[in-house]
Order: structure tokens, then C-alpha cells, then sequence
């Protein structure tokens, strides 16, 4: 009876579980990106060459993957042509390569809760660029259209804000006691940007999306002609970590720059390639079949929270109210942008189930007309 009572008082937890996984899951990623933000920026200001971290970053993340892709989707063979090996290349280097080579140089002159802001205009930056390429139509005409375009707008409008405009100082961390208790630490002194400098690493933070932007779109058509997605982005790291090479032997050809310790600067390299490429690939791979895209695009501010949390506290990063209202714009636009996109799809959905009905009530009609017509033709 014991037994059994436990049983059902065990039941509805379980089933309560189940149902928080999902959540607790993105919640677990948006951690793992703001972590990535923080390694990253550790890292590169201890000195690392920026350019160096990217190859050791894709050959962390390519072997990592590399069993993976070949244990569980040894099933999925999908001949390999060179015409799509070339097109694989050439979307590594347009994407992936430019895109973290601008990111980690870019990451030198600002912050990292400025890298984790910018990603919240990656959505927008996605859109507008599809639209420009026709491969999305907008209809300003309706609701969801308008809160695309608007959205869009708010969001890249509060990246400039967050990049340009500073304001007056936020001192909510002015009385912490960590602080207080380090001012005479030198490691604990406070980053101090130029102006010229954050304003270069702004743009090229701000590329660095757009260019990680083209490559989401040009993902989409080839994934439909080489379905093996852990393959596929297998095959993505390794070409990035080869052109990468290339790219940092050309902009430091000092031996030094490639030493690798049992330090912050392993830590890092392999914890975004093996952590942040690896198992967050896998779980929010899991996550969008079980929620879909737009649940999981909802946790991207949580990564911008927990960011200039902790670097207030790790960097004492001083943070302006124009840094505070640019996130507040490129939140509000983000999810501007997210729940016109899904009301899109909601629309497109009823229509389709709407036609699929008008189809079948068409069909029931003809063959009503049908057997009438043989029942007259029978007497």
C-alpha cells in the first residue's frame, strides 16, 4: 500500500519533471553562451592572439565532434561530391571563419557583456538580410509583418545605442563589498575602454554578427542537400580550423603566440570548442524538436543577464544608462521580432489546415454528387 501511495505521489513530480526539462535545458545553454563570453574575454585580455584562439577553438570543437558524427550517423550516407565539399568551404569561410575571427579581435576592444548583448540583434540582422536576399516576404499589412520590421528596428537601433551612446554612470555596484575589499588589488582595477577602440571593436562585433547572420541563411539550403547535420558541422569546424590557420600564421608569425598551458588560455579553447560547439549543439538540437526554434530563441537575454553580472563583479565593468536602454531595445525588439515570426507561422498553419478541410469537404462533396448520380442512373 506503501508502495503503491508513493507511486502516485511520485507520479505527478515525475510528470512535472519531464515537463520543466525543456526549460531547465536552455536555461543550462544560456549559461554555457555567457560563460563562453566570459572564458573568451579572459582569455584573449591575459594576451592570447585572438586569431590563434580560433584555430585551437575549431580543432577542440572538430574533434569533439568528429566520434559523434561518425558512431551516430553512420546510417546517414550522404554521397559527398566535390561541387558540395566546395560550397561546405566556402560557407565556413564566409561564415564561421570571418565571424569568430572578427568576434574574438572584436572582443579585444569592448566587453564581453557587449558580445552578449549583440547576439540579441542576430534574430533582426537574420531577417532583415533574408528579406533583402528575397528569401522571406514581409506583408506590412498585418499584424505580425509590422512587428517583424519594428522589431527588427527597435533591436539593431539598440545595438547602436548600447555601442555609442554612454550617458550618465549606473553606480548599483559603486558599495558592493567584493569590490571594496579589492580596490587595492591590481588585477581587480577596472577595464577602461578608449573611445576609438570601442568603437572599432563595435563594428566589428556588428559584422561579426552579420556575417554569422549570412551564415544561418545559407545553412538552411545546404543542410537540404547534405542532411547529416553532426557531419556537416564536423566538416564546417575542421575547414574553419585549416582557414583559420592560414589566417593567423599571416597576422602573427611569432612561435610564442602558439603555446598552449595548463592555464586560463586551455581552459578557454577548450571549453568553447568541446562545451559550447559540442553539447549545447546537442541539446538545443533537443530542445527545438521538442519546443520548436522560437522557444529557444526566448533565453537568449538570459546569457546578456548573467554576463554583466558576473563581469561587474570579475572586471568591475562600468556599466551607463545608454548601455541599459540599448538592452532594453534590443531585448524588446527581439521579441518583437520572435512573436511576429510565430504568429506568422500560427497564420500560415490555419491556412493550410483551413485548406486542407476546404479540400476534403470539395472531396466529400464529389463524391456525394457521385454516387447520387449512379443511384439515378441505377433506377
Amino acid at each position: 500500500m506503501k508502495s503503491g501511495s508513493s507511486l502516485i505521489i511520485g507520479h505527478p513530480i515525475m510528470a512535472s519533471l519531464e515537463t520543466q526539462k525543456p526549460y531547465i535545458a536552455m536555461i543550462f545553454v544560456q549559461v554555457v553562451y555567457a560563460g563562453m563570453a566570459l572564458f573568451s574575454k579572459a582569455a584573449i585580455a591575459q594576451g592570447m592572439n585572438p586569431f590563434v584562439f580560433v584555430v585551437y577553438r575549431q580543432a577542440f570543437a572538430a574533434f569533439a565532434l568528429a566520434p559523434f558524427a561518425f558512431f551516430f550517423e553512420s546510417g546517414k550516407v550522404t554521397p559527398l561530391s566535390w561541387g558540395l565539399l566546395c560550397k561546405i568551404f566556402f560557407i565556413s569561410l564566409m561564415g564561421i571563419t570571418l565571424s569568430l575571427n572578427l568576434y574574438y579581435v572584436a572582443i579585444n576592444f569592448t566587453s564581453a557583456t557587449f558580445a552578449a548583448a549583440t547576439t540579441n540583434a542576430i534574430p533582426a540582422i537574420t531577417f532583415v538580410m533574408a528579406v533583402l536576399l528575397r528569401i522571406e516576404s514581409v506583408c506590412i499589412k498585418n499584424v505580425d509583418g509590422v512587428a517583424k520590421v519594428m522589431g527588427s528596428i527597435v533591436s539593431l537601433s539598440g545595438a547602436l545605442v548600447y555601442a555609442f551612446v554612454k550617458g550618465p554612470q549606473l553606480k548599483l555596484m559603486k558599495n558592493n563589498w567584493y569590490l571594496s575589499s579589492n580596490n587595492n588589488d591590481h588585477d581587480q582595477k577596472p577595464i577602461n575602454y578608449h573611445r576609438h577602440e570601442w568603437v572599432k571593436g563595435s563594428l566589428m562585433m556588428l559584422s561579426a554578427n552579420t556575417a554569422w547572420s549570412l551564415w544561418l541563411i545559407l545553412q538552411g539550403g545546404i543542410v537540404k542537400q547534405y542532411p547529416a547535420k553532426l557531419r556537416l558541422t564536423t566538416l564546417q569546424c575542421l575547414f574553419s580550423c585549416i582557414q583559420s590557420a592560414f589566417v593567423a600564421i599571416a597576422m602573427d608569425r611569432n612561435p610564442s603566440s602558439w603555446k598552449l598551458g595548463w592555464d586560463i588560455n586551455l581552459l578557454s579553447v577548450a571549453y568553447c570548442g568541446i562545451v559550447v560547439t559540442g553539447i549545447t549543439y546537442w541539446i538545443q538540437v533537443w530542445a527545438i524538436e521538442k519546443k520548436g526554434p522560437v522557444f529557444t530563441s526566448l533565453f537568449t537575454p538570459l546569457a546578456l543577464i548573467i554576463t554583466a553580472i558576473i563581469s561587474a563583479f570579475i572586471w568591475k565593468e562600468t556599466f551607463y544608462w545608454g548601455s541599459v536602454g540599448g538592452a532594453i531595445l534590443l531585448v524588446g525588439g527581439l521579441y518583437s521580432v520572435l512573436w511576429g515570426k510565430k504568429k506568422e507561422d500560427n497564420t500560415n498553419n490555419n491556412n493550410n489546415n483551413n485548406g486542407e478541410c476546404d479540400n476534403s469537404k470539395r472531396r466529400s462533396e464529389t463524391n456525394a454528387a457521385q454516387r447520387q448520380e449512379s443511384k439515378e442512373e441505377n433506377v
